[in-house]
């Protein structure tokens, strides 16, 4: 204390002063601390919904679809199992779609009977989604009665439904 007695002394303010001063700039400092640290944290909040919204999720199963070999394929069952036949015809089928992804579909295909590789020639449309649509398909009975319906599958939104409505006939 001896040390703030003699700034005291040579600024002239009293020993109560001082001490005020030092609580008031002690203060201000750890205030300024606490909102930078907290606009740190709002700044990582908004980097990591930026990302979020930068990479949905249907936009990463297309680049995840581009990025794979034609002779990859993601095991779904753990090491040592023999695959199934459904997982064959998905792997044959994510084959198809690269070789006829070349050429733009611009028909229009039956959604009741449409198998996955002829969702996947529609455009928009990779194996993960063909699959989710089939599964729909499936919870729905066989039958759509309306498109606004798709909106329910994961991944399709306004956009991918105007696609869908474009290539899909719900008879």
């Amino acid at each position: 204390m001896k040390f703030l007695d003699n700034v005291a002394v040579k600024l002239g303010v009293t020993k109560a002063e001082m001490t005020a001063v030092t609580l008031l700039t002690f203060f201000l400092l750890l205030g300024g601390a606490l909102k930078y640290s907290g606009s740190v944290q709002e700044a990582d909040k908004l980097i990591a919904q930026t990302e979020e919204a930068r990479y949905s999720e249907a936009e990463v199963d297309s680049l995840l679809s581009l990025a794979m070999k034609p002779g990859d394929a993601v095991a779904a069952e753990p090491p040592g199992m023999v695959a199934g036949r459904e997982e064959q015809e998905e792997s044959a089928t994510r084959s198809t779609a690269r070789r006829s992804s070349k050429k733009k579909f611009t028909g229009t295909m039956a959604f009741r009977t449409a198998s996955a590789a002829q969702l996947q020639r529609i455009p928009g449309v990779g194996p993960v989604m063909a699959r989710r649509l089939i599964e729909f398909r499936k919870q729905s009975g066989g039958k759509v009665d309306h498109f606004n319906d798709f909106l329910k599958v994961k991944g399709i939104g306004k956009k991918k439904l105007e696609l869908l409505q474009k290539h899909l006939t719900l008879d």
